[in-house]
């Protein structure tokens, strides 16, 4: 049976492999314009930056150097029932110097779209299962985001030889580079 996880929850993940999907759907006649909502996941070392840019796994980029986070592929308009993109995470390939998996999600080109995530329902963010496809744990964003245009939905936090799912749901203005410089250092 899955949990329902509320915003600051953890939960002790004790699979080696699992899928973590990203859902959510553009409320009808928000905007003139189609919504490309991209998931993005930071790759953070013990200084809480990606220790290469290959750590940076997104649509132009979707496997870790590692192996560990592959991303199945954009999904540009999140549109039907179900997840919209998807990450398969392989915990024994994490790279010992990654510390926490962290997974955001964006609003493609938002400013000149005029969209934020006020205008997006049924967010989510769920774990489950790869081999069974049993849904673990969900997460489900029921903040009003009015304003923001790119959203913290979780992370993964290494504690001792497993890994710990965090819900965060942290919304704030801005783009995915803003994310990128915060993560990112050049080395």
């Amino acid at each position: 049976m899955a949990i329902n996880l509320e915003k600051g929850q953890r939960l002790e993940l004790d699979l080696p492999k699992f899928c973590v999907g990203l859902g959510w759907d553009p409320n009808e006649s928000a905007s003139s314009e189609t919504f490309d909502i991209d998931a993005s996941i930071f790759m953070l070392d013990e200084r809480g930056k990606i220790p290469g840019e290959l750590y940076f796994v997104f649509y132009n980029n979707l496997r870790s150097p590692d192996g560990a986070v592959v991303h199945m592929g954009d999904s540009r308009e999140g549109l039907g029932d179900g997840d919209d993109e998807l990450v398969v995470v392989d915990t024994t390939k994490i790279s010992p110097a990654i510390r926490e998996i962290v997974f955001v999600v964006t609003i493609h080109q938002a400013p000149e779209k005029r969209q934020n995530f006020g205008q997006i329902r049924n967010s989510y963010i769920r774990i489950y299962n790869s081999s069974t496809g049993e849904e673990i744990a969900k997460y489900e964003l029921n903040e009003d985001f009015s304003n923001e245009t790119k959203v913290e939905f979780g992370k993964l936090v290494r504690h001792g030889h497993t890994w710990r799912f965090e819900a965060v749901g942290v919304g704030e203005t801005g783009t995915l580079q803003d994310y990128v410089n915060r993560w990112y250092d050049g080395n």
